[in-house]
């Protein structure tokens, strides 16, 4: 018996284009086949007939036109995850072997909110790119790392835009809105005056969630104050108070408080500020921006 005949036989379907992908996502984020034109270099035609031949490969229409943008359907939505991760897979294919091999380290400063949710997955994808690069990571406040940062001793910090007393700097790479959160079956939203978790003085989402309930004549009392994120959430666990929280770090048992009367509360953002550039330094910074990606 010979090769061929032990490989079972197996009808390949479809395969998704890389170049349709990225016209794909290009429409998705910029809410406008004409935008997403000029960013691929193609006409706006060209792109209508790219959609609607993958529209007809997928058996699901993925875009629903209005008069001033286009917006995902449902089924556009689960494509839009899938298509950014093909794309940077394939960056990261092509990245390993036509790349220069990148050594050396650098330094990364973050907040432990964001840090918790971004750090395993980056860090994963980024050594296996660049397995020569060591990482360091130092977890602080948003205005500790830039401290640090102005004092050399980062290359790169994550901070919360807005917080007190904080110079605006950087490029922004994720707005994200703040909502109140409790837990789920708690009473602490329930209480008079309302209790709530906070983080320490200066903090942007402090500030936003005190104004909003001065603003709502709403009384309170702050019930647990701490300098991260975890604090409040464990006083929410222990439902000894309800907590301003990014609706991305919501998760059960705790649950957004949407039914409460409660305020509403403005979005937050998360800049990216950089000693310097480097290639060393360009590569990680590719890989975070890419990972804020996958929160829109």
């Amino acid at each position: 018996m010979n090769s061929t005949e032990l490989a079972p036989n197996r009808e390949v379907g479809p395969l998704l284009d890389t170049d349709v992908l990225r016209t794909f996502v290009a429409i998705a984020e910029s809410g406008s086949f004409t935008r997403a034109a000029k960013q691929v270099f193609r006409t706006p035609s060209a792109l209508s007939m790219q959609i609607k031949r993958l529209e007809e490969i997928l058996g699901h229409v993925l875009f629903v036109r209005e008069a001033r943008r286009v917006r995902l359907t449902p089924e556009g939505e689960v494509l839009l995850g899938y298509g950014r991760r093909l794309l940077r897979l394939n960056e990261e294919a092509i990245r390993q072997f036509l790349s220069p091999v990148l050594e050396g380290r650098v330094s990364l400063g973050t907040s432990d909110d964001v840090g918790s949710r971004i750090l395993p997955g980056v860090l994963a994808q980024f050594a296996r790119s660049y397995p020569a690069v060591q990482v360091d990571v130092v977890v602080g406040s948003s205005q500790q790392n830039l401290d640090r940062l102005d004092a050399g001793e980062l290359d790169m910090v994550l901070v919360t835009i807005g917080n007190e007393g904080q110079e605006r700097r950087g490029e922004v790479v994720h707005t994200e809105p703040l909502v109140w959160a409790g837990r789920e079956g708690g009473v602490a939203a329930n209480r008079s005056p309302l209790p709530v978790a906070l983080a320490s003085h200066g903090c942007v989402w402090r500030r936003a969630a005190l104004t909003a309930l001065d603003d709502a004549h709403i009384s309170y009392r702050v019930a647990y104050t701490c300098d991260n994120c975890f604090g409040q959430e464990a006083a929410m666990l222990s439902d000894l108070a309800v907590a301003p929280f990014p609706v991305s770090l919501v998760r059960p048992p705790l649950r957004k408080l949407d039914r409460e009367g409660l305020p509403a509360l403005s979005e937050y953002q998360i800049a990216l500020v950089r000693s310097g550039s480097n290639p060393v330094n360009d590569a990680l910074a590719g890989h975070v921006k890419d990972a804020f990606l996958d929160w829109r």
